[in-house]
């Protein structure tokens, strides 16, 4: 690729590229936003008989039964993006979420409900596992830390969207003289975007690196070509690409064999690790639970202010998309890390000190959670997917994402299925304090182990890597 530091004009095609295959976050986004406002009245349809306890006992189920469906479909991604590609298994992916999304809108009963969102789950795991790897190997170096941001501010989207979807079924839409609840609805739904992502994957081309790992070398540089990048760039592309595959190893005898991918393997199960107990997804998932807890007891209050996490969530996304590739990742994961910290701790604080008795806590307490969620969508939401794409070896990469991404749903699920257990064991301040603590910690975890890879290509980071270097060192 042509030197970072000289300007060169992005080829519309480029965006074209990213934006279509980014459409797999919305997918996860919408999945993840919506079960927010069909939880209640899931609860009030499959689980009105079981005292309040119980009820949040199996609402803990049915939140993270998608998530541990995730880890299913992250784990059988590597197998099918490495044997027939990163495209159609975004394909497959696609088919997946209209296939489960259907399945929990019909669903008869909780135990139905809870095995469609497991393979609504699947869809999600292989699209969070595919898309970021595709985009990471088509993308031009310049502009690759913002083409998988875009990936994370899909997700954001399809989060704002299914919050405002989930407001005007839950208060506002009739169907059959009912006037809100319609949770069948909001889960269905998702079926129509997951046939377009579908439609609109078949006009894309396969990874050049994966085509020219699997023997298609022609047909590699005919998609650099169609990138519109000049004969130079696309040679020194397929020079660094057969560089770095000239070691002719699957990513489990390079595990075996070589302790430096090791090390990057467990880099970046610390750093998906790190992005779930940041608490995101407590918030993403049990967002009206939290402003009742904060004092909002009207169901339409509490999923306006949904929509407001939503709204801020996509906005304070673009922040991270502006300045990945400007500032590096590391200058802003501490922002983020110390906006995040901050912003729990005062959380927890408020509510602490007594939001039922003094209701006017509950301003700043919402605050401070919006806070928390700039914080998150600036930093760690897009960043660490973006450091998890670039820091494994070429020929080890199936395997790399696959166990980081994996573990990004494994604590996922665990967050999602222990949160309201903690707030009814420790109370929700101290639940909030926890999480902001851990936050604070992170950094140090960032200065000792984490490198900048901003401006690097693929291939030099590998190169770093299985020469040694100490993982800060693999980057610049």
């Amino acid at each position: 690729m042509s030197n970072p530091s000289t300007p060169r004009k992005i080829s519309f095609v480029v965006y074209f590229i990213g934006f279509t295959a980014a459409l797999a976050g919305l997918l996860f986004g919408l999945d993840v936003g919506v079960i927010s406002g069909a939880l209640d009245f899931i609860k009030k349809d499959f689980l009105s008989e079981l005292n309040p306890l119980q009820a949040d006992s199996r609402a803990e189920f049915i939140v993270s039964a998608l998530l541990w469906g995730a880890v299913a479909g992250t784990l059988m991604s590597g197998f099918l993006s490495s044997k027939f590609g990163r495209r159609k298994t975004i394909l497959v992916s696609a088919v997946v979420f209209v296939a489960g999304s259907l399945a929990c809108a019909f669903s008869p009963d909780e135990n139905f409900l809870i095995g469609a969102r497991f393979l609504l789950g699947i869809g999600v795991g292989v699209a969070s596992f595919t898309a970021p790897l595709y985009l990471s190997e088509i993308s031009p170096q310049s502009v690759r830390g913002s083409m998988i941001s875009m990936y994370q501010l899909m997700i954001t989207i399809g989060i704002l969207i299914a919050f405002l979807a989930d407001t005007w079924l839950a208060t506002y839409a009739t169907f059959g003289g009912q006037t809100g609840g319609h949770w069948r609805v909001m889960l269905g739904v998702i079926a129509i975007p997951a046939a377009i992502m579908f439609v609109g994957v078949l006009s894309l081309p396969e990874s050049p690196r994966w085509l020219f790992l699997h023997g298609f070398h022609d047909r590699a540089k005919d998609v650099f070509r169609t990138m519109k990048l000049d004969e130079t760039e696309i040679a020194a592309e397929i020079k660094e690409i057969e560089e770095s595959s000239a070691v002719k190893q699957s990513g489990w005898q390079l595990f075996s064999q070589n302790s430096n991918f090791r090390r990057a393997i467990a880099l970046g199960i610390g750093l998906q690790v790190i992005q779930q107990l940041t608490g995101i997804n407590v918030i993403m998932y049990y967002a009206p639970r939290i402003f009742e807890l904060a004092g909002f007891g009207d169901k339409t209050e509490q999923m306006w202010g949904t929509v407001l996490v939503g709204i801020t969530n996509v906005l304070a996304t673009f922040i991270a998309i502006a300045f990945v590739d400007r500032l590096g990742r590391k200058p802003i994961m501490y922002a983020g890390f110390i906006t995040m910290g901050a912003a729990m701790a005062t959380v927890g604080v408020l509510f602490n000190s007594g939001i039922e008795q003094h209701p006017s806590l509950g301003y700043p307490a919402i605050g401070a959670l919006l806070i928390f969620i700039i914080g998150f969508a600036m930093s760690a939401g897009p960043i660490i997917w973006v450091i998890c794409s670039e820091i494994y070896p070429l020929s080890g990469r199936d395997l790399g994402v696959t166990v980081s991404t994996a573990t990004n749903w494994i604590v996922n699920a665990i967050v999602g299925q222990t949160f309201l257990t903690l707030i009814n064991s420790i109370g929700g301040g101290n639940t909030f304090l926890l999480y902001g603590g851990l936050n604070v910690l992170f950094i140090i975890f960032f200065i000792l182990l984490v490198p900048e890879t901003k401006g690097i290509s693929l291939e030099a980071i590998e190169r770093k890597l299985m020469s040694g270097k100490r993982l800060r060192e693999i980057g610049r």
